[in-house]
């Protein structure tokens, strides 16, 4: 997948089906656009993302996930080149040790499958170590059975916490890309298999990943 930077801090990545993707931190004003991008969700996808129906985001979840430092809280927001349509959002929250975020991304259904996810971890990665972070987090529902089996051959990731429904696997980052293992993470929660679950910052925001 190619990428080139453009204007503001974009960057436009070609897809693996040659469509091309425009990605750039978020800013306040993306609030509608985040708006829609949830709209476009399935219920389906809405449910695996919260762990509970969610019709709406409320005004201050919309706050949260667009008025961010770009620091301890980074955020990537991601259109389609040709229609300006969302395609998704990639995160990342520093954690109290400093050297830990949580990381986590959202597709829209429509794009799932194409490489979106994929091509935004990396990105994310590339912001993270930009700021000092050296390991991703994150929480991925057991509920599914095919899902224990595919963590069994992601490598060396850790499993530091089981609690519940959730498990939550950490990946160090390397010096550059996202790693063959947070690569495998992200791709199991992109199958059906698994699904990123609602981050423990305080609110019941968003985020799932697809390769």
């Amino acid at each position: 997948m190619g990428r080139r930077t453009g204007p503001s801090g974009e960057v436009h990545v070609e897809l693996r089906d040659g469509s091309t993707a425009v990605v750039r931190p978020i800013q306040p004003s993306d609030r509608e656009a985040v708006r829609r991008g949830f709209e476009a969700l399935s219920e389906r996808s809405r449910y695996q993302r919260f762990l509970t129906p969610v019709a709406a985001l409320s005004e201050s979840q919309l706050r949260y996930l667009t008025e961010v430092d770009h620091h301890d809280h980074e955020a990537l927001i991601a259109f389609d080149a040709a229609t300006g349509n969302e395609i998704g959002v990639a995160r990342f929250v520093r954690l109290p040790d400093g050297v830990t975020a949580e990381a986590a991304i959202t597709v829209v259904d429509e794009w799932q499958g194409r490489g979106a996810g994929k091509a935004f971890a990396h990105l994310l990665a590339d912001r993270a170590r930009e700021e000092g972070i050296e390991r991703f987090v994150s929480l991925l529902l057991t509920s599914n059975r095919q899902m224990r089996d595919l963590l069994a051959s992601l490598g060396p990731s850790e499993t530091t916490a089981h609690r519940g429904s959730t498990i939550e696997v950490a990946v160090e980052l390397p010096e550059e890309g996202i790693g063959d293992h947070m690569a495998g993470v992200l791709r199991v929660a992109a199958g059906g298999t698994a699904e990123l679950a609602t981050p423990p910052w305080g609110l019941q925001v968003d985020e799932s990943a697809e390769s």
